[in-house]
């Protein structure tokens, strides 16, 4: 009998036409494309029953058949990957659907599993992650979302800015209860489908955040905690960091191996 917590499909939305990195997802990483290690990273997950790309561009497409992985191309406009994904929700074997950014390279599949197992044990129709920023991490850096959540766990909001604004400055080591988010969503196939069919909301506009669009419109959004790294790449600089973090991960493996 299969155990329900294998039954997760995993949508990797890859555009093309990045405003900071155009083709960033056929940008080569230690000798490999971009996608190529996201897809491969997501596959390791246990509770993941599917992968699939979903990109608007041939090129993407191609290199991903290339390297023998599920890949779909949808051409027309969507306002955002989580978007791109709903519209190929027809086409996933599960009702639990996970959208990995094309550019969320996973160093560890506990970090998908931090959010799968807690979501299919709760009833929740949206699920996403946050990890603890540390103090040497920039707060007010706009690429690093924040989010806030209640007590039990559901988002009050996310947002460029650094949240919560610490008037009196920040607090010691360990105090700080500043979060980043990751863009890493997971749903119900049914509330995947409202919330594609939602107007974009003034929110949403305003911080580019598709998850705003959710609270916006009053859908609510559980927030589980993840100790584990990934790296996430949105400028070319971010790649060269990303491809000298792996050599010398790398380096450390072997070492410990011999």
């Amino acid at each position: 009998m299969t155990s329900p917590d294998s039954m997760v499909s995993v949508c990797i939305p890859a555009r093309q036409g990045s405003s900071r990195f155009p083709g960033k997802p056929l940008a080569k990483l230690a000798g490999k494309p971009l996608i190529q290690h996201v897809y491969e990273a997501a596959k390791l997950v246990p509770q993941v029953s599917q992968t699939m790309v979903v990109t608007d561009h041939n090129a993407i497409f191609q290199t991903v058949k290339d390297f023998g992985g599920e890949v779909c191309l949808v051409t027309e406009s969507c306002r955002t990957g989580t978007d791109r994904v709903a519209k190929v929700s027809s086409q996933l074997s599960s009702e639990i659907v996970v959208n990995l950014q094309a550019d969320e390279v996973l160093l560890h599949p506990g970090l998908l599993s931090d959010l799968i197992h807690p979501f299919l044990h709760s009833g929740s129709g949206i699920g996403t992650l946050k990890r603890k920023l540390s103090q040497q991490e920039d707060r007010g850096n706009p690429s690093i979302v924040k989010v806030v959540t209640d007590q039990q766990g559901q988002a009050l909001y996310f947002s460029r800015s650094p949240v919560p604004c610490w008037r009196d400055g920040l607090p010691t080591e360990g105090t700080d209860a500043t979060w980043m988010h990751l863009g890493i969503y997971i749903f119900q196939k049914a509330v995947l489908q409202q919330f594609s069919e939602l107007p974009s909301g003034i929110l949403e506009e305003a911080e580019k955040l598709e998850q705003l669009r959710a609270l916006e419109h009053g859908l609510p959004i559980m927030v589980w905690e993840t100790e584990h790294e990934s790296l996430r790449i949105d400028t070319p600089e971010d790649l060269a960091l990303a491809e000298s973090f792996l050599v010398r991960k790398q380096g450390m493996e072997t070492n410990s191996k011999t």
